[in-house]
């Protein structure tokens, strides 16, 4: 329990005047390039395919983890590429516009 907590407990009526926002730090390394985000069709299965970061491989491991996550799918990190099983370009790109990448669009 922090202070912050503490005197909620002490001063329930009291409303504090200012509260700082926090900002969010990215958890993986930012770069200016854009990733490039891919749709193909292997043994007739579309998959997503994103490529093109620089940084290093841990922390694109962990924004893969992150998008499987985020769309309950299945996928792998390989060959400094991340595919994800199913045509989800558009949610994907969206979910790396918020985290601070520039995402580029290629094929269709």
């Amino acid at each position: 329990m922090d202070l912050e907590d503490q005197l909620k407990n002490l001063f329930p009526d009291h409303v504090p005047s200012d509260i700082p926002e926090k900002k969010e730090k990215p958890t993986v390394w930012l770069q200016d390039d854009p990733l490039i985000c891919k749709y193909e069709k292997r043994k007739g299965k579309p998959i997503t395919i994103i490529e093109g970061y620089t940084g290093a491989p841990s922390d694109f491991k962990q924004l893969a983890k992150e998008l499987k996550r985020l769309l309950s799918v299945g996928g792998s990190f390989k060959n400094e590429q991340i595919i994800i099983q199913g045509d989800y370009r558009d949610r994907i790109m969206e979910f790396l516009k918020d985290k601070g990448f520039k995402v580029k669009r290629v094929g269709g």
